[in-house]
C-alpha cells in the first residue's frame, strides 16, 4: 500500500498574502508526481485554492513575541494527532520557491530531514557541524510527539535556551533521528543567487542551479519583491529591478505579477 503523502505549510499574520499559499501548492502540484494532500494551517482560509485544505495552527500557547520571531509555531506539527494527516510530510515555508522534483524529499533517510543551513551551506563547506533548518523539513506525523509536548510544558525556558525552533529542534531531537539533504537541493536565495554587494544594481541574480530542487527566501528580499519594479533587499545587500526567471515562476503558477 503507497504511503500517505502529505504537503503542510503554515500561514499566520499578513506578512505573506494567500497568493504565496496558492502558488506554493501549484508549483509542488507540478514538480511531485502521483496522489498527494496540501495542507495549509492557518487562522485565514479565506481565497484558498479549493484544493488545498486549512485547519488552524494548533493551540501552543504562544505568546505574541513568538509568532514575531523564532517560528516555534512550526512545532505544533509534531503534535500527536495533527487533525487526520498521517504518513509522511514534507513542511515547506511560504516563501520557498520550489524549482525542481520533490520526490526524494519525502523518501530521504532519517526520522527527521532537515536544511543544514550552517557553514557548510552558507560557505559551500562539506565538513562543518550541521545545523538543522526547518525552512523545509520532512517527518511521519505523530512520530515525535515529545517535541511538541517538551516545549509545551515548559515553554519559557526552551525559548531561553535555544532561542529559536530550528536550534530546539536539533537540540531535543535523539541522536541519530535528524537527516541532512545534500546540499545542492536547497539553495539560500541570498548566499547562493543574490550578487554581491555592488553589483546587485546591475546584474540580476543568478538562476537556480538544475540540480537544485528549492529555493529558499529566509528573510529580505522575499519572492513577490523580485517581480516588482524598483530596489529589493536590505542595504548593502540590495538589488534592482524585476527577475525574469521569478517573473516566470510566479505567473507560471498563477500569482498575479501586478497585485500580489
Amino acid at each position: 500500500m503507497t504511503q500517505t503523502r502529505t504537503v503542510i505549510c503554515m500561514k499566520w499574520g499578513t506578512l505573506y498574502s494567500t497568493a504565496y499559499v496558492n502558488v506554493l501548492y501549484r508549483a509542488v502540484r507540478a514538480q511531485l508526481t502521483g496522489p498527494f494532500r496540501f495542507v495549509c494551517l492557518t487562522e485565514d482560509a479565506a481565497g484558498l485554492d479549493p484544493a488545498i485544505d486549512a485547519f488552524p495552527i494548533p493551540e501552543m500557547g504562544l505568546a505574541e513575541s513568538h509568532w514575531k520571531k523564532g517560528g516555534w509555531a512550526k512545532l505544533s506539527v509534531f503534535k500527536k494527532e495533527l487533525y487526520d494527516i498521517t504518513g509522511r510530510c514534507l513542511f515547506i515555508d511560504l516563501d520557498s520557491v520550489i524549482t525542481g522534483p520533490l520526490d526524494d524529499l519525502f523518501d530521504y533517510g532519517g526520522d527527521i530531514a532537515v536544511i543544514d543551513v550552517g557553514e557548510n551551506w552558507i560557505k559551500s563547506r562539506h565538513n562543518a557541524r550541521p545545523m538543522a533548518g526547518t525552512g523545509v523539513f520532512t517527518f511521519t506525523a505523530g512520530a515525535h510527539p515529545e517535541l511538541f509536548d517538551r516545549f509545551v510544558a515548559d515553554r519559557d525556558a526552551m525559548v531561553a535556551k535555544y532561542r529559536i525552533e530550528q536550534i530546539y529542534l536539533q537540540g531535543e531531537v535523539a541522536d541519530g533521528t535528524l537527516a541532512f539533504w545534500p546540499l545542492e537541493w536547497v539553495l539560500s536565495f541570498k548566499y547562493h543567487l543574490r550578487r554581491p554587494v555592488g553589483l546587485g544594481a546591475v546584474l540580476r541574480p543568478a538562476p537556480p542551479p538544475a540540480a537544485t530542487r528549492i529555493v529558499a527566501f529566509h528573510g529580505e528580499p522575499r519572492p513577490i519583491d523580485l517581480v516588482r519594479a524598483g530596489w529589493w533587499g536590505i542595504f548593502p545587500h540590495v538589488g534592482r529591478g524585476r527577475v525574469k526567471w521569478m517573473m516566470d515562476y510566479w505567473a507560471r503558477y498563477g500569482g498575479d505579477l501586478d497585485q500580489d
